[in-house]
């Protein structure tokens, strides 16, 4: 564990999520993320849905979203299933992500998912899928992009670049594996 020792505490919720990525045969990419919420207690909501009793270790949410791909991040397709939630109208919220056809995930992707999906129709658990989603995306298509931009004569600066504190592009990472984007100052062998 990486994280320092905590004071002495009851586990009361657990979310877990798992997003895995697949390549198509048909040359798109299908996206799938996976959301489970327990709790350690038991809960009721809706006496006319489950019995009125969510009880400890059983999950409260169970839910999926798969988006389908082209390789420049627009999406083909999107489905979603809501198949255990805490009310009988959630799984209704998972017609939704249907809204998302076409669009494509890069900046402000999040702005245009809540012009197309109001949280008045929408499910707060399946929007929560959406970053780690949008993030396996990016690292399942790494290797078909960096492919793509090999065979290209000149090549663009990769989307991945500035998105984080290794791939700065004023950062060492990018000075010896992207020379052409690198825009730091380069040290001489005295350091200056």
């Amino acid at each position: 564990m990486t994280l320092p020792v905590a004071v002495e505490r009851e586990k009361k919720h657990h979310r877990k999520i798992d997003c895995i990525g697949y390549f198509r045969e048909d040359g798109l990419w299908d996206i799938e993320a996976h959301l489970i919420d327990t709790r350690t207690y038991d809960c009721g909501y809706d006496q006319s849905h489950r019995d009125g009793l969510i009880k400890a270790g059983e999950p409260v949410h169970d839910m999926w979203v798969r988006l389908t791909m082209d390789l420049d991040f627009i999406i083909h397709d999107a489905c979603a299933s809501s198949d255990l939630t805490p009310f009988p109208i959630c799984p209704q919220a998972a017609q939704e992500m249907r809204s998302l056809i076409g669009i494509q995930i890069g900046l402000g992707w999040m702005k245009q998912v809540r012009e197309r999906i109001g949280s008045r129709h929408s499910c707060t658990h399946l929007m929560d899928l959406l970053g780690p989603l949008s993030a396996t995306a990016y690292q399942t298509l790494h290797a078909a992009l960096e492919e793509r931009e090999a065979q290209k004569q000149s090549r663009d600066k990769p989307m991945i670049l500035d998105t984080c504190v290794g791939l700065s592009t004023d950062g060492e990472v990018v000075r010896k594996r992207w020379p052409e984007f690198y825009t730091g100052s380069i040290k001489t062998e005295s350091g200056e």
